[in-house]
């Protein structure tokens, strides 16, 4: 099964990619994740898309595509996998259809002052990547994650002004994407204000109603 999730920055398409492939065992492939690793490891690639990052920009389509390109060519997505964060333009969109047919489109909707508020509160572990809240899902000890002992940090793009930046990007030039695929007949729009648990059996009986929890 190839899945496609859609939404903007907060809406939960991390979380919901991590379900789905537990429950489908099947990858998720996370732009975010490529991006990031790329960037830490200051490959070319990753030297461009951090100067779009740290501006709250979407990252050029050449240096996202590659690394969709070169992903799709390992050997755990023969049965399937979950994209995540790609595609986030029609041209991405028109690309991937030219490497890759998608069965599902899932879109999570969210307003934009609950995204707001759940990204600036979110806070990262320097060592191990775990994420907390300062509200949601707050560390036993203040600014100390609770899995390793590392240091709490807030990422740049989780600042309240790059968010609004990241939010004006996607309803731009992401959100055109819910068009493209409706017309396609494989758009399914789900509420992603719901609780996790509700709003993957609200996916589930789309693609795969036996497996409701």
């Amino acid at each position: 099964m190839k899945l496609l999730l859609l939404g903007p920055p907060g809406a939960g398409k991390g979380t919901q990619a991590k379900l789905l492939m537990d429950k489908n065992n099947i990858p998720q492939i996370s732009t975010g994740d490529i991006l990031r690793a790329a960037v830490k490891h200051s490959t070319p690639l990753g030297k461009r898309a951090k100067e779009y990052m740290d501006k709250g920009a979407l990252v050029p389509d050449d240096v996202v595509v590659g690394l969709i390109r070169e992903r799709l060519k390992e050997d755990d997505v023969r049965n399937g996998y979950i994209l995540d964060g790609f595609p986030r333009t029609i041209p991405q969109a028109e690309a991937l259809s030219r490497i890759t047919d998608i069965d599902y489109v899932i879109n999570l909707k969210v307003p934009d002052e609950d995204l707001i508020f759940r990204l600036s509160g979110r806070r990262t572990c320097e060592k191990c990547g775990e994420v907390f809240h300062v509200k949601f899902n707050r560390p036993k000890v203040e600014n100390i994650c609770d899995k390793c002992g590392g240091k709490l940090f807030q990422r740049k793009d989780d600042d309240e002004e790059i968010i609004k930046k990241r939010l004006e990007a996607y309803h731009k030039q992401t959100n055109p994407l819910a068009g493209y695929y409706r017309k396609n007949k494989k758009l399914i729009e789900i509420d992603g204000t719901k609780n996790p648990k509700d709003i993957f059996n609200s996916i589930l009986k789309v693609i795969n109603p036996e497996a409701i929890s």
